[in-house]
């Protein structure tokens, strides 16, 4: 664990990183909610506050005042143990509060978290939230950015976000399959000093047997051969509920691709551009993998196999989807009280993903990190690796 005395900068650090990522929006940006799964960019803003005002400054900073009563009905998320809250479809109803009154909120909560911290009297169950906290907002930094996109993405003018952030790097290497032995490994984090989750821990043993994995994430150009020999007609390569999905949604090719004139396109956070052939395919679905897979007559590897083969290949770039169901470890024990919410209620009908993305934020991804969402969704910087 970091220690107490630079917990004050790495917490004001990760507060400043949020709200450079909502400098280049125009103020109408902050309020749109064009579907359940994507929050506006102001409740991101107020929920990282909310936070750390509920569960650190309101229970232990003496004679602290709430900056306004109301506001944990509107920023909480989904945290039953600490009452009532707006229903997440409606966070796009939210014009009031306005921005500027949201930036005071987490100007307030800032200083007052930082005076706090600075009284030196900070005890190891304030510390272990406040780095909870923290990664918390990390997330919400990666949601606010891939929001943002699905926002601007939706827009008819498909306007651009800025020309800094840089979301298709190129593997300039040729895809190879690297081999891993039978074996029993221990998978999961080690509760050393570094900060996890809690459903990185109780390290395990697990049996794998002999298998391959690609050192290199499927492209896009991998991706379209996979369009054009027909694997969205092809009711063999799917689950019956994906199959159900694809024609239900009318889906034909990953999330922001546009086909203008017979020419691949994406809309990226540049604006729409011509479809890098090279970079991994991003924005699918746990279904569009699994499918794909199929259809090169491979398979998505398990979150074991991916962890015990991390070490041998580049990750970072997609969030890459495996054939494993969230889950808990051996002897996992969630947390008392409303923090024990933040992982173990979702341990259903999801799928884990490893890796990290473009959109991760720095210091916050590890070989242990089990990030997790539903086999439909597909607006992360979502891609896959395969195995065999």
């Amino acid at each position: 664990m970091i220690k107490t005395k630079d917990l004050v900068s790495f917490f004001l650090e990760t507060r400043e990183h949020t709200e450079s990522i909502c400098k280049p929006l125009e103020i109408e940006d902050y309020v749109v909610q064009p579907i359940i799964d994507v929050s506006p960019p102001k409740w991101h803003l107020g929920h990282t506050t909310w936070f750390f005002e509920e569960f650190i400054l309101k229970p232990h900073k003496p004679n602290y005042q709430l900056f306004d009563k109301d506001f944990a009905f509107v920023f909480n998320s989904y945290y039953e143990a600490i009452g009532k809250r707006v229903v997440r479809n409606n966070r796009g109803n939210l014009t009031r509060p306005g921005v500027a009154k949201v930036y005071d909120y987490r100007h307030y909560v800032t200083t007052e978290l930082k005076e706090f911290l600075s009284s030196g009297d900070i005890s190891s169950e304030i510390e272990e939230v406040l780095h909870i906290g923290i990664h918390h907002e990390k997330q919400h930094q990666e949601l606010l950015l891939t929001d943002i996109k699905y926002i601007l993405g939706n827009n008819p003018l498909l306007p651009k976000y800025n020309d800094l952030f840089s979301e298709n790097p190129i593997q300039e290497f040729e895809q190879k399959w690297i081999p891993i032995s039978e074996d029993v490994y221990e998978i999961g984090h080690n509760n050393s000093e570094a900060f996890c989750y809690d459903n990185e821990l109780g390290r395990h043993k697990v049996y794998l047997h002999e298998y391959e994995i690609s050192n290199k994430l499927v492209t896009n150009a991998d991706y379209v051969a996979f369009i054009e020999a027909g694997g969205y007609k092809d009711h063999n390569l799917w689950h019956a509920e994906a199959w159900d999905w694809v024609n239900q949604n009318d889906i034909s090719q990953p999330q922001y691709w546009h086909n203008i004139d017979g020419a691949w396109h994406q809309y990226t956070m540049q604006g729409l551009q011509k479809l890098n052939m090279d970079a991994p395919v991003s924005h699918i679905s746990y279904y569009e993998a699994f499918a794909f897979a199929q259809w090169k007559e491979c398979r998505l590897p398990t979150e074991f196999e991916w962890e015990v083969a991390q070490d041998k290949f580049d990750w970072g770039s997609r969030w890459e989807w495996t054939e494993s169901a969230y889950l808990p470890y051996p002897d996992y024990t969630k947390a008392p009280g409303a923090i024990g919410e933040y992982n173990g209620k979702f341990m259903v009908n999801q799928k884990v993903l490893r890796g990290g993305s473009v959109a991760t934020s720095p210091k916050h991804t590890r070989p242990t990190y089990r990030n997790f969402f539903q086999t439909n969704l597909r607006w992360q910087f979502t891609g896959l690796r395969l195995a065999r």
